[in-house]
Protein backbone atom coordinates (compact mmCIF):
# COMPACT_ATOMS: atom_id res chain seq x y z
CA UNK A 1 0.00 0.00 0.00
CA UNK A 2 1.30 3.49 -0.35
CA UNK A 3 2.49 5.66 2.29
CA UNK A 4 0.10 9.14 2.58
CA UNK A 5 2.01 10.40 5.76
CA UNK A 6 5.65 9.50 6.26
CA UNK A 7 7.57 10.41 9.55
CA UNK A 8 11.20 10.40 9.00
CA UNK A 9 13.23 10.77 12.39
CA UNK A 10 10.79 12.78 13.94
CA UNK A 11 12.07 13.90 17.93
CA UNK A 12 9.47 16.03 19.77
CA UNK A 13 11.26 17.69 23.13
CA UNK A 14 9.10 19.27 26.08
CA UNK A 15 12.25 21.60 27.23
CA UNK A 16 14.44 19.03 28.57
CA UNK A 17 12.25 16.23 28.50
CA UNK A 18 12.52 14.04 25.23
CA UNK A 19 8.86 12.42 24.49
CA UNK A 20 9.77 11.69 21.19
CA UNK A 21 12.90 9.98 19.80
CA UNK A 22 13.89 9.39 16.31
CA UNK A 23 10.46 8.23 15.11
CA UNK A 24 10.36 6.76 11.35
CA UNK A 25 6.76 5.50 10.50
CA UNK A 26 5.24 5.27 7.39
CA UNK A 27 1.02 5.39 7.22
CA UNK A 28 -0.27 3.64 4.29
CA UNK A 29 -3.50 4.25 2.46
CA UNK A 30 -6.74 2.54 2.94
CA UNK A 31 -5.53 0.57 6.42
CA UNK A 32 -5.82 0.87 10.07
CA UNK A 33 -2.75 1.48 11.96
CA UNK A 34 -3.14 0.72 15.62
CA UNK A 35 -0.31 2.91 18.02
CA UNK A 36 0.07 0.71 21.23
CA UNK A 37 1.98 0.89 24.10
CA UNK A 38 2.53 1.28 27.83
CA UNK A 39 1.77 5.08 29.59
CA UNK A 40 4.06 7.92 28.61
CA UNK A 41 5.65 5.82 25.84
CA UNK A 42 4.89 8.97 23.44
CA UNK A 43 1.14 7.40 21.65
CA UNK A 44 -0.69 10.83 22.16
CA UNK A 45 2.15 12.74 21.44
CA UNK A 46 3.09 10.95 18.15
CA UNK A 47 -0.32 11.79 17.33
CA UNK A 48 -0.87 15.37 18.24
CA UNK A 49 2.31 15.91 15.55
CA UNK A 50 0.22 14.26 12.91
CA UNK A 51 -2.89 16.35 14.48
CA UNK A 52 -0.50 19.47 14.15
CA UNK A 53 -0.79 20.11 17.16
CA UNK A 54 2.90 19.60 18.42
CA UNK A 55 5.13 20.32 15.87
CA UNK A 56 8.10 17.79 15.46
CA UNK A 57 11.56 19.38 17.21
CA UNK A 58 13.36 17.33 14.65
CA UNK A 59 12.66 15.21 11.79
CA UNK A 60 10.11 16.03 9.17
CA UNK A 61 6.83 14.96 8.02
CA UNK A 62 6.02 13.70 4.30
CA UNK A 63 2.47 13.81 2.77
CA UNK A 64 2.07 11.70 -0.68
CA UNK A 65 6.53 12.14 -0.64
CA UNK A 66 6.27 16.09 -0.01
CA UNK A 67 7.68 17.86 3.06
CA UNK A 68 4.84 19.14 4.95
CA UNK A 69 5.09 21.79 8.06
CA UNK A 70 2.45 20.67 10.24
CA UNK A 71 2.78 23.73 12.69
CA UNK A 72 -1.15 23.94 13.60
CA UNK A 73 -4.56 21.86 13.65
CA UNK A 74 -5.23 23.89 10.54
CA UNK A 75 -2.50 22.58 8.14
CA UNK A 76 -3.20 18.98 9.27
CA UNK A 77 -6.91 19.94 7.75
CA UNK A 78 -6.05 21.52 5.14
CA UNK A 79 -4.24 18.29 3.86
CA UNK A 80 -6.80 15.41 4.66
CA UNK A 81 -5.80 14.75 8.63
CA UNK A 82 -8.40 15.01 11.03
CA UNK A 83 -9.03 14.29 14.40
CA UNK A 84 -11.19 13.00 17.02
CA UNK A 85 -10.05 13.21 20.46
CA UNK A 86 -10.61 11.52 23.65
CA UNK A 87 -12.83 14.30 24.92
CA UNK A 88 -15.15 14.03 21.79
CA UNK A 89 -15.40 18.30 21.92
CA UNK A 90 -18.98 18.23 21.46
CA UNK A 91 -21.28 20.35 22.82
CA UNK A 92 -24.33 19.22 24.60
CA UNK A 93 -26.25 22.23 24.37
CA UNK A 94 -25.86 22.20 20.73
CA UNK A 95 -27.51 19.38 17.94
CA UNK A 96 -26.14 17.09 16.15
CA UNK A 97 -26.48 18.88 13.28
CA UNK A 98 -24.37 22.06 14.74
CA UNK A 99 -22.19 20.03 15.87
CA UNK A 100 -20.86 18.41 12.83
CA UNK A 101 -20.78 21.93 11.35
CA UNK A 102 -18.49 23.35 14.44
CA UNK A 103 -16.61 26.42 12.96
CA UNK A 104 -17.49 25.82 9.69
CA UNK A 105 -20.99 26.43 9.35
CA UNK A 106 -22.79 27.44 5.65
CA UNK A 107 -24.18 30.72 5.47
CA UNK A 108 -26.30 32.44 2.92
CA UNK A 109 -25.08 35.41 1.03
CA UNK A 110 -26.90 37.62 3.59
CA UNK A 111 -24.87 35.55 6.61
CA UNK A 112 -27.99 33.72 7.53
CA UNK A 113 -27.03 29.92 8.66
CA UNK A 114 -28.14 27.49 6.13
CA UNK A 115 -29.53 25.34 8.53
CA UNK A 116 -31.50 23.40 6.07
CA UNK A 117 -29.06 22.32 4.08
CA UNK A 118 -26.97 21.60 7.15
CA UNK A 119 -29.26 19.20 8.57
CA UNK A 120 -29.46 17.69 5.06
CA UNK A 121 -25.77 17.46 4.52
CA UNK A 122 -25.32 15.77 8.68
CA UNK A 123 -28.06 13.39 8.22
CA UNK A 124 -26.40 12.02 4.50
CA UNK A 125 -23.28 11.54 6.86
CA UNK A 126 -24.06 9.63 9.56
CA UNK A 127 -26.02 7.75 6.97
CA UNK A 128 -22.74 7.34 5.31
CA UNK A 129 -20.77 5.47 8.26
CA UNK A 130 -23.80 4.08 9.24
CA UNK A 131 -24.47 5.44 12.40
CA UNK A 132 -27.52 5.33 14.21
CA UNK A 133 -28.58 8.44 15.41
CA UNK A 134 -32.24 9.60 16.25
CA UNK A 135 -32.40 12.62 14.04
CA UNK A 136 -29.79 15.90 12.99
CA UNK A 137 -31.62 18.07 15.22
CA UNK A 138 -30.99 15.49 18.43
CA UNK A 139 -29.20 17.54 20.56
CA UNK A 140 -26.05 15.75 21.89
CA UNK A 141 -26.93 15.43 25.36
CA UNK A 142 -29.86 13.24 24.60
CA UNK A 143 -27.63 10.81 23.37
CA UNK A 144 -25.40 7.81 24.19
CA UNK A 145 -22.01 7.43 24.34
CA UNK A 146 -21.66 5.52 21.00
CA UNK A 147 -23.95 7.75 19.19
CA UNK A 148 -21.76 11.10 20.81
CA UNK A 149 -18.61 9.04 19.23
CA UNK A 150 -20.85 8.34 16.40
CA UNK A 151 -21.14 12.17 15.90
CA UNK A 152 -17.83 13.09 16.18
CA UNK A 153 -16.72 10.40 13.83
CA UNK A 154 -18.83 11.66 10.92
CA UNK A 155 -17.13 15.26 11.83
CA UNK A 156 -14.20 14.62 11.07
CA UNK A 157 -15.40 12.75 8.02
CA UNK A 158 -17.67 15.46 6.46
CA UNK A 159 -14.74 17.76 5.25
CA UNK A 160 -13.29 15.33 3.15
CA UNK A 161 -10.54 13.88 5.25
CA UNK A 162 -7.91 11.14 4.01
CA UNK A 163 -6.72 9.98 7.18
CA UNK A 164 -9.02 10.03 10.47
CA UNK A 165 -6.66 9.95 14.23
CA UNK A 166 -8.72 8.49 17.24
CA UNK A 167 -7.71 8.91 20.88
CA UNK A 168 -8.85 5.88 22.37
CA UNK A 169 -12.18 6.29 21.16
CA UNK A 170 -14.29 3.00 22.74
CA UNK A 171 -12.35 3.90 26.05
CA UNK A 172 -15.72 5.05 27.94
CA UNK A 173 -18.29 2.76 26.46
CA UNK A 174 -20.07 -0.11 26.85
CA UNK A 175 -19.98 -3.81 25.43
CA UNK A 176 -22.73 -2.69 22.74
CA UNK A 177 -21.81 0.56 22.19
CA UNK A 178 -17.67 -0.53 21.82
CA UNK A 179 -18.60 -2.82 18.73
CA UNK A 180 -21.21 -0.24 16.91
CA UNK A 181 -17.78 1.96 16.91
CA UNK A 182 -15.29 -0.54 15.68
CA UNK A 183 -18.04 -1.49 13.48
CA UNK A 184 -17.38 2.15 12.13
CA UNK A 185 -13.84 2.28 11.89
CA UNK A 186 -14.04 -0.67 9.47
CA UNK A 187 -16.49 1.41 7.74
CA UNK A 188 -14.50 4.24 6.82
CA UNK A 189 -11.71 2.20 5.78
CA UNK A 190 -13.61 -0.03 3.61
CA UNK A 191 -14.64 3.67 2.44
CA UNK A 192 -10.78 4.61 1.96
CA UNK A 193 -10.51 6.43 4.71
CA UNK A 194 -6.81 5.93 6.47
CA UNK A 195 -7.74 5.56 10.16
CA UNK A 196 -5.18 5.77 13.17
CA UNK A 197 -5.74 4.90 16.56
CA UNK A 198 -4.33 4.81 19.79
CA UNK A 199 -5.40 2.54 22.45
CA UNK A 200 -4.85 0.35 24.96
CA UNK A 201 -6.97 -2.48 24.74
CA UNK A 202 -5.00 -5.06 22.12
CA UNK A 203 -8.30 -7.21 21.76
CA UNK A 204 -10.05 -4.40 20.10
CA UNK A 205 -6.42 -4.05 18.03
CA UNK A 206 -5.88 -7.19 16.62
CA UNK A 207 -9.59 -7.44 15.63
CA UNK A 208 -9.87 -3.47 13.50
CA UNK A 209 -6.07 -3.11 13.01
CA UNK A 210 -4.05 -3.97 9.53
CA UNK A 211 -0.88 -2.69 11.25
CA UNK A 212 0.72 -1.85 14.80
CA UNK A 213 3.04 -0.02 16.11
CA UNK A 214 4.54 -0.53 19.07
CA UNK A 215 5.82 2.81 21.46
CA UNK A 216 8.14 2.46 24.24
CA UNK A 217 10.14 4.97 25.72
CA UNK A 218 9.17 7.97 23.20
CA UNK A 219 10.67 5.50 20.63
CA UNK A 220 9.21 3.08 17.76
CA UNK A 221 10.18 -0.41 18.90
CA UNK A 222 8.22 -2.80 16.21
CA UNK A 223 5.25 -2.61 13.79
CA UNK A 224 3.51 -6.05 13.38
CA UNK A 225 0.93 -7.19 11.00
CA UNK A 226 -2.32 -7.67 13.45
CA UNK A 227 -3.28 -10.58 11.70
CA UNK A 228 0.23 -12.54 12.13
CA UNK A 229 0.92 -11.02 15.98
CA UNK A 230 -0.95 -12.26 19.31
CA UNK A 231 -1.59 -10.05 22.28
CA UNK A 232 1.50 -11.55 24.24
CA UNK A 233 3.69 -10.92 21.41
CA UNK A 234 2.54 -7.19 21.55
CA UNK A 235 2.74 -7.06 25.77
CA UNK A 236 6.28 -8.43 25.16
CA UNK A 237 7.14 -5.78 22.33
CA UNK A 238 5.47 -3.14 24.92
CA UNK A 239 7.18 -3.78 28.38
CA UNK A 240 10.91 -5.05 26.52
CA UNK A 241 10.56 -8.62 27.34
CA UNK A 242 11.42 -8.93 23.47
CA UNK A 243 14.46 -8.63 23.10
CA UNK A 244 14.54 -8.43 19.39
CA UNK A 245 13.49 -4.66 20.54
Amino acid sequence: MTALIELQGVSKFFGGLEALSGVSLDVREDEVLALVGDNGAGKSTLMKVLAGVHPPTEGRVLFNGAPVDLQRPADARAIGIETVYQDLALVETQDTTANMFLGREEVSALGFLKKKEMRSRAAEILGNVSVNVPSARAFVRNLSGGQRQAVAIGRATAFGAQIVLMDEPTAALGVQETARVLDIIKELRSQGITVVIVSHNLDQVLDIADRVAVMRRGKLVGIADAKATTGEQLIAMITGLDKTT
